[in-house]
């Protein structure tokens, strides 16, 4: 059962990273609910919440892309349809009838597609797929939310009759106007609306003349407004017709409302479902963003993060278009802890956040940036002593709260348990401080639990030298430039440069004598070990990177050497077959030379038939049949092998020539002296000549030397006298 604590997932910026993924969600209910992702307790529950994601990312890429699931929250109909007696609004129905065709498609595609997504299909069938919700909902709202005519008997009746009043109250209106624009009674605008009726723009000197009724005049009183006698009869009958038809859709709105109250569950149950698969999809857009993927899960207790990015600085950096580093890093049963010192601004705590939050975003269901080879397995605690952590509220010193936070360390930690702490020991006097520290180590150690902690404190570095199964690693400094090179060196400690970079900041040279006077001798010299030790490991990186580069080239030009033998080979199995081909052809054609030479000494025409027909059926019973199409390709082939064998032939012939005219001058071979820079004939690493004995050279590659046979070289560059 995992167990995080709030603290731990501020330590490690978890919010963050759900803020990002809630941003790619669709819905509003989908960003809720990825900002309460939290560590999935369930390892089965977990993966396949992952397997999920997973699927979602593979959508991206193949053919079958999973079909839209947005959708507008019915939370609020859903409140409503809960209460007895209520009823919902047209445009509700709607929302709910587009939830169920949304899920219904989306259903029908998972159980389609199971063989490409089917832990997403898992997911689905929990879910009940029904068209009942949408016929209902159909019959009586159209695709605007408008209530269709046919919604009930009673409503087309009233609609039918509203139809012909409207008829009624236009044509009455329009003789009026007619009859009193020839009168000049109206203004120049003629009509106008008041009160969502058509009415008359007459001129108020005329406003007696006009029958009907007066809604109202202009600002300035010129014109009054008139509804005309006739229309306004035909207008009251339409007001009646409109407060049937509101009557009616109320009741209809009721009906449907009791036909669709049965479904709140399932609706409820569609509107989780598919905020669910916007939350796989927040996720899955994440991690294409990361480069997201699912590292192998394991019973073994072994964590090798390889190839690792932290997703925040990752995608910050991209933004800003700066590299990224990524670091590699294995604990495991034999190697559990790891002691990360050096300098400050190297990247110790971004090498320790990694760790922790890579581990406690993939328990929590989200695919992580590593190479496909990584792997890990499930903690069931991750402890983090992150940043500054002086508590105001507790009026706690750093070193008071760090302290009560090693005792819930201690408490809490076993073998299923990780913790990852910054500048351990820090806080207190040096000496006691860092004795105390020792202590927790020790018993972090001995509980088997796995960890990576951060310290400038020597006697941690030297603890983690004598443990077995503890590990020292450093963040790798340029020598020269004193420049972090962000990236982790295991095995070994690192010096935290404090001279070298004060130094560089323009600290006086007898300020810095002066301060090495002050501290003992044998942790200066301690601290200079560790440098030298560093710059040597630096050296050996980059020649190690050299070598791989020169493996991967071989590697390279043994695969083109592997293709053009497999060709080669290839074509001397065409040759030999037009070799075979025209062997067998010479051989028949001494046989019929033969009986020729027979028949033209004894004449013999029956003999000659006989020998004739003879050649030909043994060489017919070789034959095999074919259809017409297999002996033209046969045909074709072979016309393409000769036309190939005539054109190197002619080639060979046209070099022969060419050196039977040009007589061959040799170029005469340097001779080698001691200092030249040579290389081997089928090499490209260059090196000079230290000593040449007899024929031999010993070649100094400045990593290393070897002799080799003066034949095997080439000259690079001459030794100046």
């Amino acid at each position: 059962m995992i167990s995080i604590t709030e603290k731990t997932l501020q330590d490690l910026q978890f919010p963050t990273v759900l803020e990002t993924i809630s941003d790619g969600c669709n819905t509003d209910i989908g960003k809720e609910k990825a900002l309460q992702i939290k560590p999935i307790r369930n390892k089965e529950e977990l993966m396949q919440s992952l397997m999920q994601t997973s699927e979602y990312v593979s959508s991206f890429q193949n053919n079958n892309a999973i079909p839209n699931h947005g959708f507008e929250a019915i939370t609020h109909e859903i409140k409503f349809l809960a209460i007895e007696d209520s009823f919902l609004e047209v445009g509700s129905f709607r929302k709910i009838a587009n939830l169920s065709a949304t899920t219904n498609v989306l259903l029908n595609f998972l159980k389609k597609f199971d063989d490409y997504y089917p832990n997403l299909n898992a997911r689905a069938s929990r879910v009940e797929l029904t068209k009942d919700i949408i016929s209902a909902i159909d019959a009586i709202v159209d695709k605007y939310g408008e209530i269709k005519d046919n919604a009930s008997p009673a409503l087309s009746g009233i609609r039918q009759n509203m139809n012909l009043v409207r008829g009624k109250v236009n044509q009455s209106f329009g003789s009026a106007l007619t009859q009193y624009n020839g009168l000049g009674y109206l203004d120049d605008i003629k009509e106008s609306f008041v009160q969502n009726r058509r009415v008359l723009a007459v001129l108020a000197m005329y406003r007696r003349k006009v029958k009907g009724s007066v809604l109202g005049s202009s600002k300035t009183g010129s014109i009054a407004y008139i509804e005309p006698e006739a229309t306004l009869k035909y207008s009251r009958e339409l007001a009646n017709l409109e407060y049937e038809e509101k009557e009616e859709i109320t009741r209809i709105l009721k009906n449907l409302s009791n036909v669709i109250r049965p479904y709140l569950p399932l609706l409820i149950e569609y509107q989780d479902f598919l905020s669910d698969i916007d939350v796989i999809a927040g996720k899955a857009k994440y991690a294409n963003r990361i480069n997201g993927i699912l590292p192998t899960i394991t019973e073994e207790r072994r964590l090798f993060f390889r190839e690792a990015y932290h997703p925040i600085l990752y995608l910050n950096n991209k933004q800003k278009k700066e590299v990224t580093y990524p670091q590699t890093i294995e604990l495991k049963q034999e190697n559990r802890i790891i002691v990360i010192s050096g300098p400050n601004a190297g990247g110790k705590t971004i090498s320790l956040k990694t760790v922790g939050l890579l581990q406690l975003m993939l328990q929590s269901g989200i695919l992580i940036p590593v190479h496909e080879r990584s792997e890990t397995f499930l903690f069931d605690r991750i402890l983090t002593d992150i940043g500054d952590n002086q508590s105001i509220e507790n009026h706690l010193s750093t070193y008071s709260y760090r302290l009560k936070n090693m005792n819930y360390f201690l408490k809490k930690c076993n073998k299923k348990t990780m913790f990852l702490i910054d500048e351990f020991g820090t806080g207190s006097d040096p000496e006691l401080g860092g004795a105390l520290a020792e202590i927790f180590l020790e018993e972090f150690y001995h509980r088997e639990a796995f960890g990576i902690i951060t310290t400038h404190y020597s006697n941690l570095k030297i603890l983690a030298n004598e443990l077995p199964y503890a590990t020292n690693a450093n963040m790798m400094f340029d020598e020269k430039s004193l420049e972090p090179m962000y990236k982790l060196a295991l095995g070994q400690a690192g010096s935290s440069f404090t001279f070298e970079v004060a130094q560089k900041n323009g600290i006086p040279f007898g300020l810095i004598n002066r301060a090495k006077k002050k501290i003992e001798v044998g942790k200066v010299r301690f601290d200079k070990t560790i440098a030298t030790l560093q710059k040597e490991r630096s050296k050996l990186e980059k020649t190690s990177l050299n070598l791989k580069e020169e493996e991967t080239r071989a590697r390279e030009e043994s695969k083109k050497m592997e293709n053009i033998n497999t060709k080669i080979q290839q074509k001397l199995e065409s040759y030999q077959e037009l070799y075979d081909s025209n062997q067998k052809i010479i051989y028949i054609g001494q046989k019929i030379d033969d009986i020729a030479e027979k028949y033209f000494n004894n004449k013999n025409k029956k003999e000659l038939i006989g020998e004739f027909l003879k050649i030909v059926e043994i060489e017919n019973s070789k034959r095999k049949k074919a259809t017409p199409k297999e002996a033209k390709a046969k045909v074709e082939k072979q016309k393409e092998i000769i036309a190939e064998v005539q054109v190197k032939v002619e080639e060979i012939r046209q070099e022969k020539k060419e050196k039977k005219l040009k007589p061959v001058v040799e170029k005469p071979k340097p001779i080698l002296k001691v200092g030249d820079r040579v290389r081997m004939l089928d090499g490209r690493s260059v090196g000079s000549i230290d000593s040449i004995e007899k024929n031999k050279a010993t070649v100094n590659y400045g990593i290393f030397t070897s002799k080799v046979s003066l034949e095997e070289l080439e000259l690079v560059e001459a030794v100046k006298k």
